[in-house]
């Protein structure tokens, strides 16, 4: 049985992206503290963290420890646990806080990405310690210390121009010091069969083999964005068949009208812009434009993804993306449970890597051999 981890978890798009393959895995732990800052001292609480006798223990004082530091509820881990068989007791709160050791060699997938951060250094003089106090170094540490047997990194696709190339230099050269084989590239899911354009960079590591190479674009798009939408295709009836490909059944399905822009924010969204800045307002597109966590606050036209019937334009047509037909555009199919606000979701649908995107890493790994069952 494949034995996967993952740190900034979100909804666990690699965990679904393996149920939609069938693949049989048993997930070692999750990781991510649902975008909750607290303030503590790193060097003391890790200190503290590491003389712990083991990873129950050392999970047990950081739930306490952010019990005491705040109120606000870890909704991105109500979320994970609703939909997958990880018990609490393997979810932790803090990348920073995590002790790989507890997990060396028994984790064969590890998965995850991080907030894109400048280092202080400029060159690659210190190894992974260039990257100490981000959350990159978190991330490049937790692979020394659990040496999976495959990892694979996410990131904006910025990362690769992001201070001048400096940042990805350090982070290139961290990957080389931790004796991975590995290969990048920036992937579009609209490449991957999801109408979406949401390129992010992806790093593929293995330990002991030749780097695999990412898979290539299918070029074919069997969808688009209005496929996915409730009133043409029914809640329940977008599904994925065996062998993970998707599935919509053509049925007529209702909109609750609190998605139809108000005159007020109809007036906003359609506008052009200043007389500095113009930009078409655009809705109904073939393909989505990228998702954003913030896509619930209703930007203008030329951002987020408004539809309407029969592609009329007109005042109490217009609506916005549903929270379910956001998480449809991220490959995830009726049976992913909603166990939060509106809010919420589209937060953390936007988010979230692409289900199908990761199916392809992931089937190329498996075709290849770097990973077996």
């Amino acid at each position: 049985m494949l034995k996967v981890a993952t740190v900034f978890s979100g909804i666990g798009a690699a965990e679904f992206a393996l149920r939609r393959l069938g693949i049989e895995h048993q997930i070692v732990f999750a990781c991510d503290n649902g975008e909750r800052e607290i303030d503590y001292d790193l060097e003391e609480e890790m200190r503290k963290v590491r003389s712990l006798k083991n990873a129950k223990e050392k999970r047990d004082y950081v739930e306490s420890l952010y019990q005491s530091k705040t109120r606000k509820t870890n909704f991105v881990k109500e979320t994970y646990l609703a939909n997958y068989p990880c018990p609490e007791t393997s979810y932790f709160e803090d990348v920073r806080l995590l002790d790989g050791r507890d997990f060396a060699d028994k984790v064969d997938l590890f998965i995850g990405g991080s907030p894109c951060q400048s280092f202080s250094s400029v060159g690659f003089q210190g190894g992974l310690e260039d990257a100490r106090g981000t959350l990159f170094y978190d991330f490049a540490r937790l692979i020394k210390e659990i040496r999976p047997k495959v990892f694979i990194y996410e990131n904006v696709r910025n990362l690769l121009n992001h201070d001048g190339g400096k940042t990805w230099n350090v982070i290139k050269n961290i990957f080389d010091s931790l004796g991975y084989s590995y290969s990048f590239s920036i992937l579009n899911s609209s490449d991957y069969g999801i109408p979406q354009t949401r390129r992010r960079l992806f790093v593929v590591g293995i330990r002991n083999g030749e780097a695999v190479p990412m898979p290539p674009a299918t070029h074919q798009l069997p969808f688009k964005m209005q496929d996915f939408l409730l009133w043409n295709c029914a809640f329940g009836g977008f599904e994925y068949t065996r062998g993970g490909a998707i599935s919509i059944i053509k049925k007529k399905g209702k909109v609750d009208p609190k998605y139809t822009l108000t005159p007020l924010l109809y007036n906003y969204v359609m506008k052009s812009g200043t007389k500095s800045f113009y930009q078409k307002p655009i809705i109904n597109k073939d393909i989505a434009r990228t998702l954003l966590k913030t896509m619930g606050n209703r930007h203008r036209a030329g951002i987020d993804n408004y539809v309407s019937k029969n592609g009329s334009t007109k005042l109490g047509d217009v609506r916005m993306l549903t929270e379910r037909e956001c998480l449809r555009l991220m490959g995830f199919t009726d049976d992913f449970k909603v166990v939060v606000s509106r809010s919420q979701c589209y937060k953390q649908a936007g988010n979230s890597i692409v289900v199908d995107v990761m199916m392809a890493i992931l089937q190329e790994l498996f075709e290849k051999g770097a990973l077996r069952i």
